[in-house]
Order: C-alpha cells, then sequence, then structure tokens
C-alpha cells in the first residue's frame, strides 16, 4: 500500500517506521525537519517538510497516489482538519486520525473519520494492571482495536449464573476464568456458574 502519515512526533515516526519495515511505501510529512531527521537509519520511505494542513505540501508530498493516510499530531483540531482534507478533498478512501481526547470521538466518527485514541487505550490498561492480577490484552481488526479487560466478578453475583450480569453499555462477555485459573469461553446458548474467585474477561472496542 502507498500510505501518508502526517505528523513525525514519536507515533508518527513509529508508525512508519513499522509500515515500512513490512514492505509499504511509505511518507512521512512533518513541519519540522528535526522530527523527520530522528527517524531509524534503515527507514527507506521517503520524507517531506511541509505544514500538514497546506494542500500545496500534502499534494507535493504524494498524497494523490496514496491509497490510506494516518494524521498523528498531538493537535486534535490539526487531526480533523487534515483528516477532512485528505477524505473529501483528495478522496483518500481511508483516513485515521489520532485524538488525545476520548470525549471527541464522536465529533471525528460524524465526519466519516476512524479514530485511534492513545488515551482511551493506556487508561484500560492501566486500570486493569492496577486492580486485577490478570492483564488486559488487546487485538486489532484493521483500524479497530478490541480490548479484553479481566475483572472480578462482583459479590452480588455470587451463586448467579452469567444470565444474570449487567454489564457496561459496550461491553460484552467473552468468558470467565475460575478461581483455579481454568476458562471457561461464554457460548451463545450456555450460561457459566459464578462464585467467588472468578473473573470475568469482557471485550471492548476502545477504538
Amino acid at each position: 500500500m502507498n500510505i501518508m502519515i502526517v505528523g513525525g512526533g514519536l507515533l508518527g515516526r513509529k508508525t512508519a517506521e513499522m509500515l515500512d519495515e513490512a514492505g509499504h511505501d511509505v511518507v512521512l510529512i512533518d513541519g519540522n525537519s528535526e522530527n523527520l531527521a530522528q527517524l531509524s537509519p534503515d527507514f527507506s520511505g521517503v520524507t517531506a517538510v511541509g505544514f500538514p494542513m497546506d494542500i500545496k505540501s500534502l499534494r507535493s508530498a504524494g498524497i494523490e497516489g496514496c491509497d490510506a493516510v494516518a494524521v498523528t499530531t498531538p493537535d486534535d483540531n490539526l487531526n480533523i482538519t487534515v483528516g477532512q482534507i485528505a477524505k473529501n478533498f483528495f478522496g483518500i478512501p481511508k483516513v485515521i486520525a489520532r485524538i488525545s481526547d476520548p470525549y471527541r470521538e464522536n465529533i471525528f466518527e460524524r465526519f466519516g473519520l476512524q479514530t485511534v485514541c492513545p488515551t482511551n487505550m493506556a487508561g484500560d490498561k492501566l486500570v486493569t494492571a492496577l486492580t486485577t492480577p490478570w492483564q488486559s490484552r488487546q487485538i486489532s481488526f484493521g483500524s479497530t482495536t478490541i480490548s479484553l479487560q479481566v475483572v472480578p466478578v462482583e459479590r452480588r453475583y455470587f451463586g448467579h449464573s452469567t444470565a444474570s450480569l449487567e454489564l457496561q453499555p459496550g461491553d460484552g462477555l467473552f468468558g470467565v476464568i475460575k478461581d483455579g485459573g481454568q476458562f471457561l469461553l461464554k457460548c451463545q446458548h450456555e450460561e457459566i456458574h459464578l462464585e467467588p474467585g472468578d473473573y470475568l474477561v469482557c471485550s471492548r472496542k476502545i477504538d
């Protein structure tokens, strides 16, 4: 794929390097040449210095030949603007924008932009690490990331089955880890009896 990364900070550089290593044709554009100079010596993609919101700079860097664009600057407002330019002006079929403020995700989605929110991802991992002995896991399907959260079964559910659970909005039950460590996958037509010491494995879309 031909992919443009807009924003040469830590996230932009890491994304560009990973895509380049995977064999994609990558161009990284940033307004600061010092950011681009910090790329790995093994990076074989193209770099361009230019203001991300400038149409001439984007065109000069080759955005019109791209299959996808990722906008990764630290500025949410800049990301949504550049994302709209890439999607609506240049007609890029896949545009993904970084968003730091999780409460603004709906704004991005209304404009038809897919998002990645590092704040949500880090927050989910911190909460799980602080409160449970089990680490959460994240699985990505394209640009969508699913987090598998492990939470202890609340006392009020002891002696009941998984049919009685009241999960958080947007969560789904993936399975149950029993007190002895056995994992039971939640099947559609089967319920699992809950006991003290059990943990729920819940799935949640985080971006």
